[in-house]
């Protein structure tokens, strides 16, 4: 494997050199300063990429390209969005780049109801609990019809955590989903995301995917002819949430992709912690089943619970076999005769990061160095072992 760190830019808190001396070799990033849907033009790329290659470093995948809502709705200017999407492509391309990581989910990317929550070794992780999203759903955001979506034990539950919260914990709650996090949208007020919901209001499952195979038929042939592998992201958590359809979480979702256009440049990005999270999925069966589709690792482990809570545990703990995993993986390279880019996901916040308060949470340097170098121990044990 190919390994890599997520880098936010010249804002974040890890520095390229920090990115060095984990012992990475590639960065994974975006041009977080243009609006969603806008072009990314030659000039904005090549600054960037230029800083990366004077740190020694190779800018090895975008993370991502975001997809306008407009686009994922199939409204407004939608068309005109997409085109703008063909000329970033062919950009990037220019210069060099050739990996585009991205996500259709709605509204928001990766959602989690807790930013800090604390480990018994003094660590903090993220976490999604079920009752405390019921609770944001119901009571704080109010969404009619969001009691449906939650079984009655979760429902019970949720009504006595939201009649024992202070009002801080309230805040605390609806800043974790509404106040952008890594890679989302931008900070959102109560009003702003309730608009934005709405504008999804029966839209189905159905729906939402062919306009995901519309958009993909629109630009990966784009994608094909100028070299560039796309790599979807799974939705995170694979659920559905808010009322919102959610249509990469399984399998099946992963059949369908690719199936609405037949082309390696219609890929994949692996999350075994996005995918994990649904207890429905075998991961090592998966990784072979779309072995010549995967252009992009996110090694991370979650630990599941009954109600479907999970959090972020070690990279080498949690509910899925993370050397099944790799050893998938290490499988699938010998037979395409590559190394997949890698990067280690989520990681806990540790040791002098617990007092880093402008770290992007679960993109400290600390815990994802750790978990980089679990995994690379890892990979290393695994082929020295079947050599």
């Amino acid at each position: 494997m190919i390994q890599t760190f997520r880098w936010f830019g010249v804002n974040d808190s890890v520095q390229l050199s920090h990115i060095a001396q984990a012992g990475a070799t590639g960065v994974v990033t975006a041009l977080h300063h243009v609006k969603n849907g806008d072009i990314w033009e030659v000039e904005e790329i090549m600054k960037v990429k230029n800083m990366i290659e004077e740190a020694g470093l190779e800018w090895s995948f975008i993370e991502s390209i975001p997809i306008h809502e407009n686009i994922k709705l199939q409204k407004g200017d939608y068309l005109h969005r997409i085109e703008n999407y063909k000329q970033s492509l062919k950009n990037v391309a220019a210069c060099g780049i050739k990996n585009v990581c991205y996500n259709f989910m709605p509204v928001l990317d990766w959602t989690r109801t807790q930013l800090f929550w604390p480990l018994k070794n003094g660590a903090t992780a993220l976490r999604f609990d079920k009752v405390e999203m019921a609770v944001f759903e119901i009571y704080l955001m109010e969404r009619e019809g969001a009691e449906k979506d939650y079984t009655p034990e979760v429902q019970a539950k949720a009504k006595e955590s939201f009649e024992n919260m202070s009002s801080e914990e309230k805040t605390r709650l609806s800043d974790c989903i509404l106040k952008g996090l890594p890679g989302t949208v931008d900070d959102l007020s109560m009003d702003e995301f309730k608009a934005m919901i709405a504008q999804y209001d029966g839209l189905s499952h159905a729906d939402l995917k062919s306009n995901l195979s519309f958009f993909l038929n629109q630009v990966v042939p784009i994608a094909e002819e100028n070299g560039i592998v796309m790599a979807i992201h799974p939705d995170d958590p694979p659920m559905d949430i808010l009322g919102l359809p959610r249509i990469i979480k399984s399998e099946k979702d992963l059949e369908d992709l690719v199936g609405f256009i037949d082309s390696p440049s219609n890929g994949i990005t692996f999350c075994t912690g996005s995918l994990g999270a649904n207890p429905d999925n075998d991961l090592p069966k998966m990784i072979e089943k779309f072995a010549d589709r995967i252009h992009f690792l996110h090694l991370r482990n979650v630990r599941r619970e009954a109600d479907g809570s999970f959090f972020e545990d070690n990279h080498l703990g949690g509910s899925s076999d993370m050397y099944e995993v790799v050893k998938a993986v290490a499988k699938i390279e010998k037979q395409r005769g590559i190394e997949i880019p890698m990067r280690p996901d989520h990681g806990h916040q540790m040791i002098d990061d617990l007092t880093n308060d402008k770290a992007y949470c679960g993109y400290t340097a600390i815990g994802r160095l750790k978990g980089l170098a679990e995994l690379r121990g890892l990979e290393l044990g695994i082929k020295r072992s079947e050599a």
